[in-house]
């Protein structure tokens, strides 16, 4: 198929980046495990059907197993960005939401815009191949949303924003259109589409009340 010809040719300029981990310990190989965070799922398969099975093989029981650990190496990661904002109680829980996107917008800066959310990626690339892949994905965002459901409510109450919708409803609707942006973010390799989702959320659902 053309379209693995030329992914396979891209991942071969791809540079390979350490993936930061909070739980997980290091017995794993890392540099394989990072690749997949700047190739995505189907072009390190590609690429390690030529060069690295034997990491899927020897390490991992499955192709899906070395992704999972991926996934969840990831997400561990994120948590503590979700922590660092969601948790800080000397600001108010609008502001909370704020610093969230502010850090991760740094985060992303500082990959140039060229490296989005893991999370988004894998959805769009494995949901069609993977159950196992599908549902893990589908707990993932279950779990993310949940500190922020907590934070809108608690944003509602305080009669900071409008208590027309549920809570957890506003919560997904935050990080589904915020991960939209990011893919936006990748395609233009700058922050506009931050920026425009920022400005526009904060100016109409989460508009703070006078």
């Amino acid at each position: 198929m053309e379209l693995d010809k030329i992914i396979r040719t891209y991942v071969l300029f791809i540079h390979e980046q350490a993936i930061p981990s909070r739980r997980h310990s290091q017995s794993r190989p890392q540099g394989d495990v990072s690749s997949w965070v700047s190739g995505g799922y189907r072009a390190r398969y590609l690429r390690g059907r030529r060069r690295s099975a034997w990491v899927v093989t020897n390490h991992f029981r499955s192709k899906e197993a070395f992704a999972q650990e991926v996934l969840d190496r990831y997400f561990a990661n994120l948590q503590g960005y979700v922590n660092e904002a969601l948790e800080d109680r000397s600001l108010t829980p609008l502001q909370r939401l704020k610093r969230y996107l502010d850090i991760i917008s740094s985060v992303l800066e500082t990959d140039r815009w060229s490296r989005g959310c893991l999370i988004g990626d894998f959805s769009l690339e494995t949901t069609g191949q993977s159950k196992v892949l599908r549902k893990r994905l589908e707990a993932i965002f279950q779990e993310w949303r949940a500190p922020f459901a907590t934070c809108i409510a608690e944003a509602q109450t305080a009669g900071e924003i409008d208590r027309t919708f549920d809570p957890m409803d506003l919560a997904e609707f935050l990080l589904a259109s915020w991960e939209g942006a990011i893919l936006r973010m990748k395609v233009e390799r700058g922050p506009l589409a931050l920026d425009r989702f920022k400005n526009i959320v904060f100016q109409t659902v989460f508009k703070e009340l006078k």
